[in-house]
């Protein structure tokens, strides 16, 4: 893709705004808000920091470090938010729960958030986490856009084979609306998609045609 996509320069510019244990900790519920989930390990970090060309959000090899909803300033009206990771059994279960809870009084609430980008390891797709975070996307309507993270762990046709795998998956048990792709922070491959979806989603650029289709 060879044009300039208007969220490059948003994305080059993030900056940390601040943390939130609980939904009233949240900025104001105004503007353009994108939020990035994903089971613990899915490469959630990796991926933030690969698209805004800084170390925002903070890396481990430890599962389960983002206890707090991180919110990103791009600009005055958008935003974007690192959901806490799930599902790594080392983590107390009061923990667990209480990330639930606000998790969920989070994503039922914000009106300014308008679209889940869901992180899935490419080698571990379509945990029930993910199939949750589905389920809940498409009940409530928020467009949903997948990275199949760290690609560059299989071959490209085993990547590939995958990435068609779930998304024939995704239309016989979701229906069309959620979109997906492959995506390797390391080989900083699948960029210009995943732009594409957050420059719709922040009111940069239109909705492709295909995306309004039935």
């Amino acid at each position: 893709m060879s044009f300039k996509n208007p969220v490059l320069g948003l994305c080059q510019q993030a900056s940390f705004m601040l943390s939130a244990a609980k939904v009233d900790q949240c900025p104001p519920d105004a503007g353009y808000e994108i939020a990035f989930a994903g089971r613990s390990n899915a490469g959630k970090s990796s991926a933030l920091n690969t698209l805004t060309h800084a170390s925002l959000a903070r890396t481990s090899k430890t599962p389960g470090r983002t206890q707090l909803l991180n919110f990103f300033r791009l600009d005055d009206s958008r935003r974007l938010v690192d959901l806490p990771g799930y599902g790594y059994a080392k983590v107390p279960i009061p923990l667990k729960q209480h990330w639930q809870k606000h998790l969920e009084a989070y994503l039922g609430s914000r009106e300014s958030l308008k679209g889940i980008i869901l992180l899935m390891d490419v080698r571990h797709p379509m945990t029930d986490f993910d199939n949750m975070m589905l389920d809940w996307s498409v009940a409530s309507g928020m467009p949903m856009h997948i990275l199949l993270t760290k690609a560059d762990k299989l071959t490209y046709g085993a990547a590939k084979n995958t990435l068609f795998k779930v998304q024939s998956e995704i239309r016989k048990g979701w229906g069309p609306s959620v979109s997906i792709q492959l995506f390797s922070a390391p080989k900083r491959s699948g960029l210009d998609e995943a732009y594409e979806v957050l420059a719709t989603w922040l009111g940069l650029m239109p909705e492709p045609e295909q995306a309004q289709a039935v």
